[in-house]
């Protein structure tokens, strides 16, 4: 896990209203639902906006692959006996990071957001 520094300042105006932190954390709330709101309702703010797709990127893509497993008897309930308490964990530090207003990238999913911010403009 690789943690950038925020260059942004927690000053940066948001289309939301919301400080910069508490904006990140709330992208990561409801997991990739919330992670799609604030990609709908922030305009502004370019480190809610990173928050946002790796909120819906990370959570998106673990939801996708439990409802997969989900219909292998065996491989399902492994999955998810090993994979609640560390979804959980993640959920957690994420929230944490981006309330301390870090822009916390996980290896592959923290570079994709990045990516899409770029292609966003």
């Amino acid at each position: 896990m690789d943690q950038k520094p925020n260059n942004q300042g927690s000053s940066n105006p948001s289309s939301t209203g919301l400080e910069e932190n508490i904006g990140g954390l709330l992208a990561y709330l409801l997991g990739f639902v919330t992670g799609i709101v604030f990609l709908i309702i922030e305009k502004k703010n370019e480190t809610i906006r990173f928050h946002a797709w790796q909120s819906t990127i990370v959570f998106g893509g673990l939801a996708l692959v439990t409802i997969v497993l989900n219909f292998i008897p065996v491989i399902g309930f492994l999955w998810n006996l090993i994979i609640g308490p560390l979804n959980l964990i993640l959920w957690i530090v994420l929230m944490v990071m981006a309330y301390q207003g870090k822009r916390y990238h996980l290896p592959v999913c923290g570079d994709l957001a990045d990516q899409q911010l770029r292609k966003m403009g």
